[in-house]
């Protein structure tokens, strides 16, 4: 039979209301009382019943975190941080894939995923900002990233402009003048490509370098999507002396096919990246990137959901945040 609150009350010689309030986190308990009742707890093996908890209290401090998926190590490193941030504040987060996917956005917004949170850190890519206003219902919920830049929405994100553009101005301060770019189209505007690629420009205009859009090429953001695309490069005949990978997934991508090919990175192609994921330091050379403030976004937009949860931030507009970032030069783009 299982354990039941009323067991650890007797065991601990306490009523169920001080088991209750300690389960519950309340701060107003004697030490001593709440370790008879943690030991009781941990003696008969007690195991709370979350979903209820949750009914009675209305709050699972659970956060919901939608990525579109894990396999890309930005993402991956991103969601460590903000759990690891959350648990210092009393949260766990559940975590879900969208795949970048209409239906699962929408899922994540209003189904039982939705319910079982208090709040949603969301990075949403398929979905555009009427979609998720006319969504969001009354829980809290912080967007990350830059594919929606709305007034209505509370926002943390990274300096994606000025970032290219104190890369693109390292690679051109090393003598480097035809900087392909791979991972967006040459007419990218909006979102991480486009805001990346307009950095880029910016350093190429300030120095009094040309922009070819022949140096361009769109990419999955993979590795393989780095690969294909300096082979893509190459087979063009493209005169270029650097490369910049939009995120580091590509430029090491970049940096392997051109290494397989027999071209020399830095000394013939210099080779820089963007998120300063963990791999970064340990490739072969190693990648220059730009750290983008990942400690800082995930204690920031954690900070902000959680604040918004519990009342203390009333801000009826969206509160939205854009942190610092380093640039990380290494061997591929000294």
């Amino acid at each position: 039979m299982a354990v039941t609150m009323n067991d650890v009350a007797r065991a601990a010689g306490v009523s169920l209301k001080t088991v209750s309030n300690v389960l519950n986190d309340y701060e107003f308990i004697r030490p001593a009382t709440k370790q008879k009742v943690l030991d009781a707890i941990a003696e008969l093996g007690y195991e709370a019943n979350l979903t209820a908890r949750s009914l009675r209290s209305g709050k699972s401090r659970m956060l919901g975190l939608v990525l579109s998926d894990l396999s890309v190590p930005y993402y991956a490193e991103l969601a460590s941080r903000l759990m690891t941030v959350a648990s210092a504040r009393g949260y766990r987060v559940l975590v879900e894939q969208s795949a970048a996917g209409e239906a699962n956005e929408l899922s994540a917004l209003q189904g039982t995923f939705r319910q079982l949170t208090d709040g949603l850190l969301f990075t949403p890519l398929a979905l555009g900002a009427d979609a998720v206003a006319n969504r969001r219902g009354s829980k809290p919920l912080v967007m990350l990233g830059e594919h929606i830049e709305d007034p209505r929405f509370d926002l943390v994100t990274m300096k994606n402009v000025g970032a290219a553009r104190a890369l693109t101005a390292h690679l051109l301060a090393g003598g480097r003048r035809r900087i392909a770019v791979i991972g967006a189209s040459a007419e990218d505007s909006a979102g991480s490509p486009g805001l990346r690629l307009t950095g880029y420009r910016e350093a190429l205009a300030a120095a009094g370098v040309d922009f070819d859009p022949a140096l361009i090429v769109p990419a999955e953001w993979r590795r393989d999507g780095g690969a294909a695309a300096v082979g893509e490069l190459l087979g063009s005949g493209a005169d270029f002396d650097a490369v910049f990978g939009l995120n580091d997934a590509l430029a090491l991508g970049a940096m392997h096919e051109l290494q397989i090919r027999g071209v020399n990175v830095p000394a013939d192609v210099a080779v820089a990246g963007f998120d300063d994921i963990d791999e970064a330091r340990f490739a072969s050379p190693s990648l220059t990137t730009v750290a983008p403030g990942m400690d800082d976004i995930a204690e920031r937009s954690v900070a902000l959901l959680i604040d918004r949860i519990e009342g203390t931030q009333k801000a009826e507009q969206g509160v939205h945040v854009e942190v610092e970032f380093e640039l990380r030069i290494r061997a591929s783009a000294p």
